[in-house]
Parts: C-alpha cells; sequence; structure tokens
C-alpha cells in the first residue's frame, strides 16, 4: 500500500496536557521504519500547523477552543481526502481524539466523489457521542462521533461533503466501557452499534470483530479505524489521558487490528492519545506502533 503519515499535534479538545507530542514519540518508536519493512511505501507528509494552545487568549472553557480545533480539522480532511485522491490511506497520529472529525470527513468526501461510502471503526474505551450540549467537561476530544454523524455544532459536523460523513448503520464501537448518561441516550437515538468490554467477555473478540466488519462493511466502499490507544488495558497502554481499568488485553488488541488487515477493508486509520508526559519509557507509543504494523499487514507467520 502507499501510506501517507500526517500528525496532528493536537492537545485542545482534552483536559489533560501532552498528547501533542504523541506524534513526535510514535515517530521516535519508527512508526514509518516498521511499515517499510512490511513492503509499504510510506509518505509522511510532516506535522499539520496546530496553535500552541498556551498561546491563545480568552479561554476560560473547554468549548473556546472548539472554533480553533474546527479549523485544524478542516485542514486535516483537506489533507485525507488529497490522500485518498492520489491512492494513499491516510495514517494519522494524535494529538486529542477530536481530530477524527476532520480526518473520517476528508476520508469519506474523497470516497463520497466516486460514488462511495465509508464505514467507521472506533476502538475506544469511551464513546465520544457527546455534543457541546450534552458534556459534562466541555471536552472536545468526547463529541467527534457526534459530529461526524451530523449532530451538534453546525460547522464541525459540515466538514464532509456531502454531511454527514458517515451514516449511523456503519458506525460500531468496539471495546467501549465508560459512558455517560447523555452518551448512552446518543448511542440509542443515533442508531450506532456498540459492542462493549462486556461483550469481549461474554463472546470473545473474534466473534465480536467478526460482527464489527460485517456491520462496518455493509453497503461501504472501504473502513477507516479509529484508534484511541486508551481501548487498551492502562496496564498495557499507561500513557493515556484518560485511562479506565478493564481494556482490551495486548493480544485482543492485535487479533482485532489482524483481522481489521485481514478483511482488505482499510482505507484510513487514526492513533490518537498517546500522551508522553504520563508513559513510561514510551512503551504505549511502541505499542502502538505494533498494533499499527498489524493493521497494516504484519503477521506472527
Amino acid at each position: 500500500m502507499k501510506i501517507r503519515i500526517l500528525g496532528v499535534p493536537l492537545d485542545m479538545g482534552a483536559s489533560r496536557r501532552g498528547v501533542d507530542m504523541g506524534p513526535s514519540a510514535l515517530r521516535i518508536a519508527q512508526i514509518g521504519t516498521r511499515l517499510r519493512e512490511l513492503g509499504h511505501t510510506v509518505d509522511d507528509g510532516g506535522n499539520l500547523l496546530v496553535p500552541d494552545r498556551s498561546s491563545l487568549q480568552g479561554m476560560r472553557s473547554p468549548l473556546d477552543y472548539l472554533p480553533t480545533i474546527t479549523e485544524v480539522c478542516e485542514e486535516l480532511a483537506r489533507r485525507t481526502a488529497d490522500a485518498v485522491r492520489e491512492g494513499c490511506a491516510p495514517l494519522v497520529l494524535g494529538g486529542d481524539h477530536s481530530l477524527a472529525a476532520g480526518s473520517v470527513a476528508g476520508v469519506a468526501t474523497a470516497l463520497a466523489e466516486r460514488q462511495q461510502r465509508l464505514g467507521l471503526i472506533w476502538l475506544d474505551a469511551h464513546g465520544d457521542l457527546n455534543t457541546p450540549q450534552s458534556s459534562l467537561t466541555g471536552n472536545v476530544h468526547g463529541m467527534p462521533v457526534a459530529h461526524l454523524l451530523g449532530h451538534g455544532d453546525r460547522r464541525l459536523a459540515g466538514i464532509a461533503v456531502p454531511s454527514p460523513a458517515v451514516r449511523p448503520e456503519h458506525v460500531v464501537f468496539v471495546g467501549v466501557r465508560d459512558l455517560d448518561p447523555a452518551e448512552r441516550e446518543h448511542a440509542r437515538s443515533f442508531g450506532v452499534h456498540v459492542f462493549t468490554m462486556r461483550d469481549i467477555d461474554e463472546r470473545g473478540l473474534r466473534s465480536v470483530m467478526e460482527d464489527a466488519l460485517l456491520l462496518a462493511g455493509a453497503g461501504t466502499d472501504g473502513i477507516h479505524v479509529s484508534c484511541d490507544v486508551d481501548w487498551v488495558d492502562p496496564r498495557e497502554a499507561p500513557g493515556v489521558g484518560t485511562p479506565v481499568r478493564g481494556g482490551a488485553t495486548y493480544r485482543e488488541a492485535h487479533l482485532a487490528v489482524e483481522m481489521i488487515a485481514d478483511s482488505g477493508k482499510l482505507v484510513a486509520m487514526d492513533v490518537v492519545e498517546v500522551n508522553p508526559v504520563l508513559d513510561e519509557l514510551n512503551r504505549t507509543a511502541e505499542l502502538a506502533v505494533g498494533l499499527v504494523g498489524s493493521a497494516f499487514g504484519q503477521r506472527i507467520f
């Protein structure tokens, strides 16, 4: 494959600082080298220009960052759309998860130009289904899926052309274990598919991922995988801002992305919320690089 790496040093959507250094941590962990060793052609497009959070004036609440985050997402959407048009699979390195409102929108836009639709698999401990009106914290990294479905702030929800970027029946969450009341209600009313950690405990990861791939792939022409590293249990991935116990094991995480690779439907991927400030010897970034390798075809044998 041709893979285009795009770094997005964005931390305005999160309450804890440090995820803006995530793209650097992932590059230090040799993400480009790993993909080239698998035979892929890798073009590193560098980092998007993101304003320094400390340089912004008059920010009294997390929602005050929404216009700036939206500008970053609009530029990211242009970059991911161009990558797809040029035959590349965008690999977006975050940064906080609010960036997915742009990365997914851009890929959806490029596919729509071919009369195609996009499926979305969301690997995350959280639902990210809040809107500015429903959020208890105002943190925008808890809102990208709602906006990709056309809800919430009009400008952020309208980045894809046409909008919304994805249909709810094509959106699948895997490994969720921390939803607030509004997100539970939104998941039901929006009509997305949610597989929690209990589903994985009861059915096994393989069965859940088979269903996830069928749902995200039905009526679509490619799948975008958006992976928040806090999807993995914090014992394996300590360097995240919002850790939740009881996540996917190391092998479950690899099996999930290996199955995505086997499907042949992966067209784009985000890897977000790596926080080097909270990490131990860059082990979370190294874990993330391993998962990216598996998603793009690395095998044990």
